[in-house]
């Protein structure tokens, strides 16, 4: 009886066998691999997104208030600061990606032990972080980048199209809010 008829089997060579094994493990590296790229990229974008919503959040161990922008330059916006329950004015710098004008206010918080210096010693102003939800999308900014450069490891190396493409629109979505918001 020739081969292929019912009731009978074409053997494989060893080789043969040996080879589709050594493709199979190959792709079972690959996505493993990207797996491991996207998790991580994923988890640095969390890990340093809390420690900025901790300090927008937080109510212990900040002093709250607003700071009256006087002048902004590059990424700073620096200014006079108002805590909530009165007290000394000290000059505060806040992270403005988005330029403000002279005399609006924005609320901030001001955290013990941070002291504002340009690299060469001298402190130039305490460094202030904002609060409320503009100072929370702010913050969340590292993980809305984290999914959006996440998302063509996802569809490619993954072949997750579908997580690729809500996980990108998600991020972008996070960042357009976050810079409305400010």
């Amino acid at each position: 009886m020739p081969p292929g008829f019912l009731g009978t089997s074409v053997g494989r060579s060893r080789v043969r066998r040996a080879g589709e094994s050594a493709y199979g493990l190959l792709l079972l590296a690959r996505a493993s691999l990207m797996g491991v790229v996207a998790a991580v990229l994923l988890m640095a974008g969390v890990w340093v997104s809390l420690d900025g919503t901790r300090q927008a959040v937080a109510d212990r161990g900040a002093v709250r208030g607003t700071m009256t922008v006087a002048e902004c330059d590059g990424w700073t916006c620096t200014g006079p600061f108002a805590p909530e329950g009165g007290g000394a004015r000290v000059e505060v710098a806040v992270e403005a990606p988005v330029s403000y004008e002279a005399g609006e206010r924005l609320p901030v918080a001001l955290w013990p032990g941070r002291e504002g210096s340009d690299g060469s010693g001298r402190a130039y102003s305490t460094p202030a972080v904002r609060t409320g939800t503009a100072g929370v999308l702010y913050a969340w900014l590292p993980l809305a980048g984290a999914l959006v450069l996440a998302s063509p490891v996802i569809a490619g190396g993954l072949g997750m199209r579908r997580t690729a493409w809500g996980a990108g629109l998600s991020g972008l979505a996070l960042m357009g809010a976050a810079f409305a918001l400010l």
